[in-house]
């Protein structure tokens, strides 16, 4: 027999958590969450008191709005404080050997065009500000390589070939 398990608890294991985040990153959590629970909660508890002294609560939208406003923003807090308890900062230290590691800024060459790239977690992933996962098939492919060695990515049968002109 097979327990049943929580959409939470499936959505933990897709993601395979990576911890991994930069100062910056912890720094905007940190903020995210003083405006939750200082600024943006108080209120809303407030409108929740207020709808609440209206009356009958099982016709009153303005209590089940406020009510739904509260759930979120206390999901947002727990989730929150769950990425800052369990963040590893990327400390990137100067790897003397030049490979690439986490917190690594790469400048890369392919078809002509030079790209640069940070080696990241997964949490702040974003290729389009040159941000890529540690995960993603770029990303895994770089690491542990060093400035001057060409790399091979096969994205959706395609290979593509980069250069590895500097890493910092």
């Amino acid at each position: 027999m097979q327990v049943p398990k929580r959409r939470s608890q499936m959505l933990q294991k897709r993601e395979e958590q990576d911890h991994y985040i930069t100062a910056d990153k912890l720094e905007r959590m940190k903020r995210d969450l003083y405006e939750l629970e200082k600024l943006q909660r108080p209120k809303v508890v407030e409108d929740l008191a207020f709808a609440r002294e209206q009356g009958d609560l099982s016709e009153n939208a303005e209590y089940q709005d406020a009510k739904a406003k509260l759930g979120r923003i206390d999901g947002r807090v727990f989730s929150i404080k769950e990425r800052i308890k369990n963040a590893i900062i990327i400390e990137h230290t100067s790897d003397s050997s030049g490979r690439i590691q986490i917190g690594s800024t790469v400048v890369l060459s392919s078809k002509g065009k030079e790209r640069t790239y940070q080696i990241v977690g997964s949490q702040e992933s974003n290729p389009s500000r040159g941000m890529i996962s540690r995960h993603s098939p770029l990303g895994s492919a770089l690491l542990g390589h060093e400035a001057g060695e060409l790399v091979t990515v096969e994205v959706d049968g395609n290979s593509i070939e980069y250069k590895i002109i500097q890493v910092t």
